[in-house]
């Protein structure tokens, strides 16, 4: 088993495909359109590669819950990337600053950016195959 997808109301898809194909160079666009959502239209794509994506539609109204409070949500979601310095020199470059960085850890970096719609992304490179390792 494994996440295929994940599904993101944002109020600008534009601003959010910025930040993604920062991220993911190598992704692209699988398919798009407009449909009705409950009475209100919106435009929705897939953004990924032929086995996991990140589905975003542009019809959110409000603003995502607040990172530092302790309200029910979304914490943030993270994805493995084999070389750290490059994303971060890629996002960096596309305008986006890094928010936190990990912590400190012998077997694992990793960094948090917050994306155009206020959602934490955690990236991390792990120096270990050991899962014990890397979850110390």
């Amino acid at each position: 088993m494994y996440l295929e997808h994940i599904n993101l109301v944002v109020d600008d898809v534009a601003k959010m495909l910025t930040f993604y194909q920062a991220a993911f160079p190598h992704w692209h666009i699988r398919d798009e359109g407009t449909s009705d959502w409950y009475g209100k239209h919106r435009r929705w794509l897939h953004f990924g590669d032929e086995y996991h994506y990140i589905a975003l539609s542009d019809n959110g109204e409000g603003s995502n819950r607040n990172l530092e409070g302790h309200q029910v949500g979304l914490a943030h979601f993270a994805y493995v990337t084999t070389n750290l310095h490059a994303l971060i020199t890629r996002l960096t470059d596309a305008g986006f600053e890094i928010s936190k960085n990990g912590a400190e850890n012998s077997y694992r970096k990793n960094v948090y950016f917050e994306d155009p719609a206020g959602f934490e992304v955690e990236f991390v490179e792990y120096s270990s195959d050991e899962p014990k390792l890397r979850n110390s």
